[in-house]
């Protein structure tokens, strides 16, 4: 029996590092389901974009900087910066191998396909949390979209990265007067006070409005010079 045309079909389904990870097509766009947990699909992108033009945008003209994009997700963010001639390195963390392999053999290539091709990116399969405190590399920006948000972990460790501390190790990686943007569900006055409270400057948040509920956001931060 045929699933009913408005039911997700599961494509893949995965036991990874952290748990289950699964690749759902409804009509026509792909889904990321972790834990039980919707993620992203491929319905926009608008904010994920934004991402990556904020960050660069808050560069302030620097010359073929070196971006670390946290979380591949459906490609939308990596593809963007590597559509952008003025970003030099693009370095992605990935943290579940089987989200790599829908981008480089699955049907999520139609998003990656290019921008994996690219000689500027690099994936490196990792937790981010445990990179941005392990990693000697040293970066202009980090676009961080692992979650829903600061206040929404998909899972538990995840929280840790905006905490004091996880902060304090986004600031140790990134480069004097480099930004840190994060992608949210909605708008975090909390997490704006917790980024000042950290020593970041020009603290901001640009949200995306959405057909139902809250905005999305993506708050912004740079790092003292």
């Amino acid at each position: 029996m045929t699933a009913p045309l408005d039911s997700p079909e599961v494509l893949d389904r995965r036991d990874g590092p952290y748990g289950e990870v699964v690749l759902r097509r409804h009509g026509p766009l792909l889904q990321i389901i972790a834990n039980g947990c919707f993620l992203m699909d491929t319905s926009d992108g608008r904010s994920e974009r934004l991402l990556v033009d904020a960050a660069r945008a808050a560069l302030d003209g620097r010359p073929r900087p070196h971006v670390l994009i946290g979380g591949l997700g459906v490609g939308f963010s990596l593809a963007h910066a590597a559509a952008d001639p003025g970003w030099g390195r693009i370095t992605v963390v990935e943290r579940e191998p089987a989200v790599i392999d829908w981008h480089r053999r699955g049907p999520l290539a139609r998003v990656s396909g290019d921008a994996l091709a690219d000689p500027r990116t690099r994936i490196v399969e990792a937790d981010l949390v445990a990179y941005v405190n392990e990693t000697s590399d040293t970066f202009d920006a980090l676009c961080l979209d692992i979650d829903n948000g600061p206040g929404w972990t998909v899972t538990e460790d995840n929280g840790s990265l905006y905490s004091p501390a996880g902060l304090a190790a986004c600031a140790r990686v990134l480069r004097p007067g480099g930004v840190l943007a994060v992608w949210s569900a909605q708008p975090s006055p909390e997490f704006e006070g917790t980024l000042r409270n950290a020593a970041f400057q020009q603290v901001r948040t640009e949200e995306v409005p959405v057909a139902r509920g809250v905005p999305d956001a993506v708050h912004l931060a740079v790092r003292p010079g």
